[in-house]
């Protein structure tokens, strides 16, 4: 059973879910809608990653800060209004170190204000059944009418988990690489001490305390948990510790992921959720198509093609034959004794069509020929650096290796060359194509969206 909590000046909510399931194991005021501080991020980072998918915004899209971001107070990774820095820079400093001026820089990178991306996070909360929750800014600082509840966030968490596997590794990163800066993980301790730990999100101001929404997996059993209203880091962490452990008491050892439905991308104008859109106007009659027009040739024409066509082949076969037995010849007789001299003859050239190339070959007995294995190289249009496309992250290494050959055979062109290579991470086991020149990877990550498969351009910089 839980200690009681000593008394802090925000109230205290948490609650304990099986991730794979989405059953809640506990749960404590839930409810009450409280300051989330900057768990808001990760509703932040979650639209910043369907808008990548969408095609919206890249991961190196340089993004202007305006004075407004560089404005932001602590928190911070320290921008300045005028420079410009990569997306994906302001996606390691939103999720690591919780800067505040970099949440607020991808808010007007990808809805040109603040205010729309508020609107278009909240659209995102309804959609996912988020019901007591709503934004005002990006960061989660404290501002009327912006809350959530311990529920909303254990739920907003796992659809980051499971929505966008592929990204989710930037929420475990102890230090990354901001561009500017070097930053390092708001709460590196606790994912240090826990097992399994890899994430998600901190969050504290003195109107919400110290909140914290974790998750943990251990085999194949993966825990989130939320603490809201915590009165420092050490008792928010040992508490978090305690749900953690409770979970894993709880939950079974084996259950069937019920990965939950991501919702739509809910960009400005885009249709509601869950409206129908029937399409009329069915065809009622079906037109034979008209035979092109021809101009029927003369007999005598057809004969003298005939005729033509007729001497080909016959000269065609006629040059295989001859060709077949010369070296048929040349294989029976024995070599020439090259004491004798006797006259040489230069042999005329004559012309030998294609075709009759492969007839010949036809009809010539296999030969075979002990030859070293060729190395190929391949020529990277990159500047020499091979980038590579990863389609997600699975929970086995079977299940990422099923994936990537079911892709491979559905975009054999696009993926002509591609190495499949799975690489197991802290979190589970992704699934790449390398090998492929930038244009390459571009061109099969923009093919596979348009199939649905989600999917994201890596290099070795990354």
């Amino acid at each position: 059973m839980l200690a009681p909590l000593r008394s802090t000046a925000a109230p205290y909510a948490a609650m304990v879910m099986d991730a794979r399931t989405g059953e809640v194991l506990h749960s404590r005021n839930a409810d009450t809608r409280l300051h989330p501080a900057s768990l808001t991020k990760m509703m932040t980072l979650y639209v910043a990653f369907q808008a990548i998918e969408r095609g919206e915004i890249t991961l190196d899209t340089n993004v202007r800060i305006s004075r407004l971001a560089a404005s932001e107070p602590p928190s911070k990774l320290g921008l300045r209004a005028g420079q410009t820095i990569k997306l994906r820079f302001l996606l390691r400093a939103a999720a690591v170190k919780s800067a505040n001026d970099a949440a607020t820089a991808i808010a007007e990178a990808i809805s040109g204000s603040e205010e729309a991306f508020a609107e278009r996070m909240n659209r995102t909360a309804r959609a996912m059944g988020m019901r007591n929750t709503a934004f005002r800014n990006a960061n989660g600082l404290t501002q009327a009418g912006h809350y959530s509840t311990a529920r909303d966030m254990t739920l907003l968490g796992r659809h980051v988990i499971y929505d966008f596997p592929q990204y989710y590794n930037l929420f475990s990163r102890r230090s990354a690489d901001a561009g500017i800066a070097t930053v390092r993980h708001t709460n590196r301790r606790w994912l240090n001490s826990y097992e399994g730990a890899d994430g998600i999100k901190t969050g504290y101001t003195r109107a919400a305390g110290f909140n914290l929404v974790a998750s943990a997996q251990r085999g194949q059993e993966r825990i989130i948990a939320t603490v809201f209203g915590g009165s420092s880091t050490a008792s928010r962490n040992a508490r978090i510790t305690e749900l953690m452990n409770m979970g894993f008491q709880r939950a079974p050892s084996s259950a069937t992921i019920r990965r939950p439905t991501p919702p739509a991308a809910m960009v400005a104008g885009a249709p509601t959720p869950g409206k129908n859109v029937r399409l009329t106007g069915l065809v009622s009659t079906s037109m034979r198509p008209v035979a092109r027009p021809t101009t029927p040739a003369a007999p005598e024409a057809n004969i003298l093609i005939a005729a033509v066509e007729a001497d080909i082949i016959n000269a065609v076969v006629a040059q295989a034959v001859e060709a077949a037995v010369s070296d048929a010849i040349a294989n029976i007789l024995p070599p020439a004794d090259t004491t004798t001299q006797t006259p040489s003859v230069t042999p005329v050239a004559r012309p030998v069509s294609t075709e009759a190339v492969m007839l010949a070959a036809a009809t010539q007995p296999a030969t075979i020929v002990d030859t070293q294995p060729e190395v190929v190289t391949r020529i990277s249009t990159s500047g020499g650096r091979l980038w590579g496309v990863n389609i997600g992250r699975y929970n086995s290494r079977y299940d990422a290796e099923r994936v990537l050959l079911k892709v491979a055979l559905s975009e054999m062109s696009a993926l002509d060359g591609a190495l499949r290579r799975v690489v197991q991470r802290s979190g589970g086991f992704d699934a790449n194509f390398m090998g492929l020149s930038r244009e390459g990877a571009d061109l099969a990550c923009r093919r596979l969206q348009a199939r649905g498969t989600t999917c994201f351009m890596i290099d070795t910089e990354s």
